[in-house]
């Protein structure tokens, strides 16, 4: 029984590791040679620039960033601000990758403008928040706001005893000001990494493990190999508010949207809603599904894999034909920054878009991605029809380090990127004025 058990164990993670050799060899087993620097729109010395917070140095390790599109009262987009999370103690707190040593300093959330025109980040400092309760935020996403009403804001939040989604209203007349209105907490909140919202009051967020650091002996070790062997324990789950609970807040409905994802992070809607994307960091894939509505309960259905040559982190479904894709070249590099043993892990940034000529079939053997430094074409294969690639950064680490988001401003052309361990949490980067 036992030797059956042990061949059925082998042969499925023979298969895992199979579906997950492009992420692996690229990221794990081999190191790429990156450029110091690359912008697919220019030169990075001149048009990428970091976002500080030249007074108290607070803007540093940031896992997220959102838009938050302001709308006039005809529905037209007139503004798109970027909402950042960031975390100064993470290298004392991370509830992923380690370690569990100091949750007591708190995290902070960013405004960032790019139409303004001194581009200067503010802190959204947080009313009302609740004394004695930690704030470490990872996923944040933020409802947009039409004819000048006020929007939710969710933030995961890593906090010390266990990881819950915050809740806060934020008015674009009062932007900097975030009021805390609950905490949401759930059983199935496990591992919670990443939020996109479905509504007002209604989200899909990724579990990125089964197994946690919080865990007792083996919280130690069993998340490093659930990872690294790509275990399937990641999922997303969509959820839904209802009603008020006896303590106060509302009533967290959840339901299992897809299961069996390694190390499910970034989670991102289209803007049309009828597509969601889910990355799958070890596999260095790309998921994109199909979404039906059930009743009130969005059903998902497998379209498409993307891979890609790097640990993907976050993703950003900036526009009906294009997703911006960040993640980290090099899995061991990122793990020696973390415990200060290199100077910088590097970064890559992506844009998988929507091919017009989707009904041309696709060669599979030509080269794609050919301006950049590191050619996606020399690391995976084609992307599946209707998709092309291009990268749209690259660093060896030593310009713009550990990258986890991209988002890219159609108003005014800039890549903005943020930093999971970057001392200057953010870069932007503009592309030329003819």
């Amino acid at each position: 029984m036992m030797r059956k058990f042990l061949a059925v164990a082998i042969a499925l993670l023979s298969i895992q590791l199979w579906k997950a050799r492009y992420g692996l060899k690229n990221s794990v087993l081999t190191k790429p040679d990156l450029p110091a620097g690359y912008y697919h729109a220019g030169n990075y010395l001149t048009q990428c620039s970091a976002l500080k917070d030249e007074q108290n140095g607070l803007l540093k390790n940031c896992e997220d960033a959102t838009f938050w599109e302001l709308h006039d009262g005809a529905g037209k987009l007139t503004e798109r601000k970027v909402i950042l999370s960031c975390d100064a103690g993470r290298r004392e707190w991370n509830t992923v990758m380690g370690p569990l040593d100091d949750p007591e300093p708190h995290g902070s959330l960013w405004l960032y403008t790019p139409q303004s025109p001194n581009n200067k980040p503010a802190r959204i400092f947080l009313k009302d928040y609740p004394a004695g309760h930690d704030f470490h935020p990872l996923g944040v996403e933020v409802y947009p706001s039409h004819a000048g009403n006020a929007s939710y804001l969710y933030a995961v939040n890593h906090a010390r005893h266990k990881t819950v989604i915050e809740q806060f209203l934020l008015d674009p007349a009062k932007p900097t000001s975030a009021k805390y209105l609950q905490t949401l907490t759930s059983p199935m909140f496990i591992s919670p990494n990443s939020i996109a919202l479905t509504s007002p009051t209604s989200f899909f967020v990724t579990n990125d493990h089964l197994i946690t650091r919080r865990l007792p002996v083996i919280g130690h070790f069993v998340p490093l190999m659930e990872t690294l062997l790509v275990l399937p324990g990641g999922f997303a789950s969509h959820i839904s508010l209802g009603g008020q609970t006896e303590s106060g807040t509302s009533e967290v409905k959840h339901s299992f949207a897809a299961p069996f994802i390694p190390f499910a992070n970034g989670v991102a809607l289209s803007p049309g809603g009828s597509q969601l994307a889910i990355a799958s960091t070890g596999p260095g894939q790309v998921h994109i599904y199909n979404i039906t509505q059930s009743s009130s309960t969005p059903s998902l259905s497998h379209a498409h894999t993307i891979h890609l040559p790097f640990s993907v982190d976050n993703l950003a479904w900036t526009s009906p034909s294009e997703i911006i894709v960040a993640g980290h070249p090099h899995f061991p590099s990122l793990v020696k920054f973390i415990a200060m043993k290199e100077p910088h892990a590097p970064s890559w940034v992506v844009a998988i878009r929507l091919n017009e000529e989707a009904s041309v079939p696709v060669n599979a053997s030509a080269p794609f991605d050919t301006r950049a430094p590191v050619s996606l074409s020399a690391k995976v294969p084609h992307p599946p029809a209707p998709y092309t690639i291009e990268t749209l950064f690259q660093s060896d680490g030593s310009v713009f380090s550990t990258s986890t988001t991209g988002l890219h401003d159609s108003l005014t052309g800039q890549l903005i990127m943020s930093g999971l361990y970057a001392e200057d949490g953010a870069m932007v980067c503009k592309p030329e004025v003819d």
